[in-house]
Parts: structure tokens; C-alpha cells; sequence
């Protein structure tokens, strides 16, 4: 087993893993090593609109249980044990940065198997309490994956939230637009092991199959500790 420590990717991201082995370590760290060439954020892109850039992460990420609230009640990672989280901060009026992501979030749910699927949940936070309500929230996150839920809350309790996991986010007024301001927001994909610890933070632009190898990954770790914890208890002779 390797116990890697946080790393710095790019400007300023940041790449965690613990105790990470084996074929999947090396895949997941040639994928980023390949990935380091490109670029991290949106800013000077041309079919980025400057008002929706990726900021870096505030701090260094640190993880824990929270509450929101989804269409369907509140939402409880406590209640998501035994699960993997994908977990990610944006909103339903990003023009770019979130669609793209999400998609790669996608592109790696839908290469599990259905089996594989029931044992993974996407959360997607919104940094826009004001305009996101719980019904937009739920279509939106739908649309991408039946998995995924949609979760807010009161500005102090997303600023909460944020913390924990290091995501920074800001309004940029608009002119002349109907949405009238805009959210700049970091862009990295959490996952939550399903202990209820955060176990990877990936940059923005991470490719589909690390994020389908880090997932697997977990989903055999967990797996296995089943195993370990069913066992019965042999006595001895």
C-alpha cells in the first residue's frame, strides 16, 4: 500500500490520495502525469466567457458528513454509507464549466455496471442558494445521471459546506444580461469513500477513466472490507 500526501497540480489544485496500490495507483498517476500538459482553468479560453472562469481551490480539502436539502428531503452523507460519492460544487446556469464536468462524471458512471452503479451516488452542490431551488436542482443533476442528486441550502450552510472541502466561489455581476450575475466556482471532483473520507480530489479536465479507475478502486476497497468484517470468527485448536 502506498500512502501518498496531498499534492500540488497545476495552479494551485490539488490531487489527494490514501493509501492508494497496486495497477490502479499507476493508472490513475500516468493519467494525471499526461494530464499535467493541459490547461487547469477556463481563463483566456475563447469559448469561455470571462465571467465564468475556474478558481482554484481555497484551501487544502479536508472532507466530513453536512446536510442539504434535495427534492427528495434532506440529504445526509451520514445516510450514504456504504456508498462512493462523487461529489462536485456548482450551478444550473453555468454556461460551460459544469456541463463539461459533469459529463466526464458521466462517462465514468456509465462504464460501471448496474451493479457497480447502486454502490455510487453523485452530489451536486449548489453555489447559487439564491437562484437554484430543489426542483431545478433535481432536473438539472437528472439529466445527467439518475444517480445524481441535486442539494442546497441557506448561504451559510453551502459557505459551510465549502469549507470542508476547500471550494471557493464568488458572484460576478452581469451587464446587459437577463441572468444578471454570474459564479465563479473551483472545479474539482470529490470522492467520498464509503467510510464517509474523502479520498480523492481531482483538478477540472480529468479524464472519464481516472475517475472510472478511482471509483472502481474504491468500490473493491469496500468490497473487500465486507469480507474482512463478515468473516467468521474460526476457533482455535
Amino acid at each position: 500500500m502506498v500512502n501518498l500526501p496531498a499534492r500540488p497540480l497545476g495552479r494551485g489544485m490539488r490531487w489527494r490520495c490514501n493509501q492508494l496500490g497496486g495497477q490502479v495507483f499507476r493508472q490513475i498517476l500516468y493519467s494525471l502525469l499526461f494530464m499535467a500538459v493541459w490547461p487547469l482553468t477556463t481563463e483566456g479560453a475563447e469559448e469561455a466567457p470571462a465571467q465564468d472562469q475556474v478558481l482554484e481551490l481555497e484551501a487544502q480539502p479536508t472532507g466530513g458528513d453536512f446536510t442539504l436539502n434535495s427534492l427528495r428531503g434532506p440529504v445526509s452523507t451520514k445516510d450514504l454509507r456504504g456508498k462512493v460519492i462523487m461529489l462536485y460544487f456548482g450551478y444550473t446556469k453555468c454556461p460551460d464549466v459544469c456541463p463539461s464536468s459533469l459529463a466526464f462524471m458521466t462517462q465514468a458512471m456509465n462504464e460501471l455496471s448496474a451493479e457497480e452503479q447502486k454502490d455510487v451516488v453523485g452530489l451536486f452542490i449548489s453555489v447559487d442558494p439564491k437562484r437554484d431551488s430543489v426542483e431545478a436542482l433535481a432536473e438539472y443533476a437528472g439529466y445527467f445521471h439518475e444517480n445524481y442528486i441535486g442539494v442546497t441550502g441557506s448561504e451559510a450552510e453551502i459557505a459551510r459546506v465549502a469549507k470542508l472541502f476547500g471550494a471557493q466561489y464568488y458572484t460576478v455581476e452581469l451587464e446587459d444580461s437577463a441572468f444578471g450575475y454570474a459564479v465563479n466556482h473551483s472545479s474539482a471532483t470529490y470522492m467520498v469513500d464509503q467510510q464517509g473520507g474523502l479520498r480523492f480530489v481531482f483538478p477540472h479536465e480529468t479524464p472519464p477513466q481516472v475517475l472510472l479507475e478511482a471509483m472502481r478502486y474504491l468500490l473493491t476497497e469496500g468490497h473487500l472490507s465486507l469480507i474482512h468484517i463478515s468473516e467468521p470468527t474460526r476457533p482455535k485448536r
